[in-house]
């Protein structure tokens, strides 16, 4: 790496840092100020954290482009605007108007306190950052020829690090910066394959068929399967989180709806990026598609450039899901377990300690399961099942008369069913009675709602 791209890195880690820690005062803060920045996230600020925090799997999207073509956009991009627009204009305003502070609290304050234990339980495997600590590790040990272990250790450290101090705050402050990282980064990428290369259209029409079919290769279930997943988003904890931190009801419809339309910008460039890379590259390291176009193809100083936004993607989703995860960790079950009925001084430093025993939990993961999608995979189909419907329900409907023991196994009986399907599935080698974990989970879920409903009439809010 020549010592101006490494000197532009070296900028990048140095303004991320001054913004995320330098500019905050480390004070006793409220636990909501601390966890939603006291509800006064501004338009713009909700734009740019939404947007950011939703890419961290962007070596996965190069991986998946180069291996499969355009289905990435069926399965990673279409159902996402579909079930983000819902979201927009019917779950984002109820968040808000709710005063909830987490997903964990909405299903404490509905279904009781062990159903709340459990879905943070849940939320903080759906949640955990390992797989985008992960990609990140690879880029360093790749760049810079670091050891596995150290590489992971620095992309966890400067992913976290920020959030001591200023909590939600220190999110959104890096993610602004980070949002023009990753868009400058791309733009600059396309650019230089379209000089080199030819148009993005040259290049789409001389793909083999298989790259062009939506299907890729692949069943028809499987697509499906990945569509559904992506109802992911009404239970997705960075939603919930930034919408009900926006100062108004309004601020999280719209800003949602604006975020897609960055996201539909953003798909099209890397989509685009990678389908060069099928008749370039010949590689055996697929999930480095986009690092390697880039050591091809960008000169002196627009190759760190590059670097800072693929950094900026994948540290900007760490460090939300991180945060997450020790707010479950340390606010939704030690606090709710330990000192509930004390005073709620006692969250923000339990968020802290969560903050240090997720990132080492995460380290572990991200250092024995080596795979980046085919774990995002896994999680999504047997906790989605297990948390979507009873939220979605809750936040519905007004009237909800289901007591605490109907509630703990409308989460658990999906839950069982879909890992049970998936260690028969893999038994087997073959998905049980070919069938994905997903369906019986969710098929579950919906018969015991259809049960437990007999003779309530619930109101829509």
């Amino acid at each position: 790496m020549h010592f101006i791209d490494l000197l532009i890195i070296i900028a990048y880690f140095t303004i991320l840092i001054w913004v995320g820690v330098f500019s905050q005062k480390l004070n006793n803060q409220s636990s909501e100020n601390f966890i939603l920045s006291g509800r006064r996230l501004s338009f713009l600020s909700f734009i740019a954290t939404l947007v950011t925090t939703w890419y961290g799997a962007i070596l996965g999207i190069g991986e998946n482009t180069y291996l499969y073509g355009i289905q990435t956009w069926f399965i990673f991009s279409l159902p996402y605007y579909i079930f983000a627009t819902i979201y927009a204009f019917f779950i984002a305003p109820k968040i808000r108007e709710s005063g909830y502070l987490s997903i964990p609290d909405h299903f404490n304050k509905h279904f009781g306190k062990v159903s709340g234990i459990l879905s943070a339980i849940l939320i903080i495997l759906l949640a955990s950052p390992a797989p985008y600590i992960l990609s990140m590790g690879i880029l360093i040990q790749y760049f810079f020829q670091f050891n596995i272990g150290i590489s992971l250790i620095i992309a966890t450290l400067f992913s976290v690090i920020y959030l001591w101090n200023g909590g939600f705050s220190s999110v959104v402050k890096t993610d602004f910066f980070q949002f023009f990282c990753m868009f400058l980064s791309f733009f600059i990428l396309l650019n230089f394959l379209r000089n080199n290369l030819g148009s993005p259209y040259e290049m789409y029409i001389k793909l083999p068929n298989q790259y062009t079919n939506p299907l890729g290769g692949n069943t028809l279930q499987y697509i499906l399967v990945w569509f559904f997943i992506a109802a992911w988003t009404f239970i997705d904890p960075s939603f919930f989180q930034r919408c009900a931190a926006a100062k108004t009801p309004k601020i999280a419809r719209n800003g949602i709806l604006i975020a897609i339309g960055f996201w539909a910008i953003f798909d099209t460039i890397t989509i685009f990026c990678g389908l060069y890379a099928i008749e370039y590259l010949k590689t055996d390291q697929p999930l480095l598609t986009y690092p390697l176009l880039a050591i091809d193809f960008l000169p002196v100083g627009f190759l760190g450039f590059f670097l800072i936004g693929i950094f900026a993607i994948i540290m900007s989703t760490i460090d939300s899901l991180s945060f997450i995860s020790a707010i479950t960790f340390g606010r939704d079950i030690l606090w709710r377990i330990k000192s509930e009925k004390e005073n709620k001084e006692y969250i923000v430093p339990f968020i802290r300690l969560g903050l240090i025993v997720i990132s080492i939990i995460s380290l572990l993961l991200a250092y024995f399961i080596p795979s980046v999608v085919k774990l995002l995979f896994t999680l999504g189909s047997i906790i989605i099942p297990a948390l979507i419907l009873p939220f979605i329900i809750s936040l519905i409907f007004s009237d909800i008369q289901i007591n605490e023991i109907e509630a703990i196994f409308w989460i658990i009986i999906p839950l069982i069913i879909s890992i049970f399907w998936l260690f028969l599935s893999k038994y087997t080698g073959v998905n049980f009675l070919k069938i994905e974990p997903f369906y019986p989970g969710m098929i579950s879920s919906f018969l015991y709602f259809i049960s437990i409903k007999r003779g309530y009439r619930w109101q829509l809010k």
